[in-house]
């Protein structure tokens, strides 16, 4: 018997239940890429990290591992996470802040807990991203830049507050430097505060964090990622205090292979990628961080992620 699936208003277009995977002190919901959306514009990956407790002497340890052809966007609502990278960078994350890392041809990092916070129990939550670099910039230099709260842009009223972390959203324009036209948004909304999402941009998503909200008559809870048809603006309502995260942009600029960290427009290129990691040929240290790192997965076939 198939299963009936949900009806929704013809403004949204699918509805993503994220994949949940429990990492020892915390759980991860992976929105992107999943069966339902592979991307939404330039964005390939998108996880949510807690919200959790972590114990006192437990903390966050990615060890270092390679990307190479994307950005990374750390936001974090709690906690905070210690970045190290092959070029160079030691830098804390805070909450409301960026780590806005473009890997290019190549960079390795890790994130791990310092050991002061590890000292106490610790809240951790937030967002990790992946933007597809547009193809003339996917072999561009590495590079991390961390932006603080003052280089976002605010819109606020009647309930509702919204920090525009990269992007022009709302009438108000970031100032991180990305490298395609995209936006992302961290807004909090008041139970009953309404917002209205503008079809500025062709394709564009929501993701649920906190509270319930609804969007053009449909009721959505936490963990969910609603991903909007084009042209259509949509309006958010709070149905209690609730906190959502706003991306999207435009598509990309041609298909792309996903393999791991790997992001390239050229399948080879994520097979030569992968080799040199394998060969220790990425030709960076990651500072304090020199004696573990993440082994190469399996091989698997790769398939094209078209764009929209």
């Amino acid at each position: 018997m198939s299963q009936l699936m949900p009806e929704f208003p013809p403004s949204i277009e699918s509805v993503v239940i994220p994949r949940t995977s429990d990492i020892g002190n915390f759980e991860v919901r992976r929105a992107l890429p999943s069966r339902e959306r592979r991307t939404v514009g330039p964005f390939v990956f998108l996880d949510e990290m807690g919200p959790a407790m972590l114990p006192a002497g437990a903390g966050i340890d990615v060890r270092p591992h390679p990307h190479i052809g994307l950005s990374t966007v750390t936001y974090l609502y709690e906690g905070a996470i210690v970045h190290r990278d092959g070029v160079g960078t030691v830098r804390t994350i805070l909450p409301g802040e960026v780590n806005w890392m473009t890997a290019g041809r190549g960079i390795v990092h890790s994130e791990r807990s310092s050991a002061q916070s590890r000292a106490q129990p610790q809240p951790l939550a937030g967002l990790q991203s992946w933007v597809a670099l547009p193809a003339s910039h996917e072999e561009t230099d590495p590079g991390f830049v961390h932006y603080g709260r003052d280089a976002q842009a605010v819109m606020e009223g009647e309930g509702v507050r919204a920090q525009i972390v990269a992007g022009s959203l709302f009438g108000q324009t970031s100032s991180i430097r990305t490298l395609s036209p995209l936006f992302l948004g961290d807004v909090a909304l008041e139970a009953g505060a309404r917002l209205q999402l503008d079809a500025e941009y062709e394709e564009r998503a929501a993701y649920v964090a906190r509270g319930e909200v609804e969007i053009d008559g449909q009721r959505f809870e936490s963990g969910r990622l609603v991903v909007f048809a084009p042209g259509k603006p949509v309006t958010l309502k709070g149905l209690s205090a609730a906190r959502v995260a706003l991306l999207g942009g435009e598509p990309l600029d041609g298909p792309r292979y996903l393999w791991w960290n790997f992001v390239s427009s050229r399948r080879d290129r994520i097979e030569q990628a992968r080799e040199d990691w394998i060969r220790n040929r990425f030709g960076q240290t990651v500072p304090e961080d020199t004696t573990e790192f993440i082994p190469a997965p399996a091989w698997a076939p790769l398939a094209p992620i078209p764009p929209r």
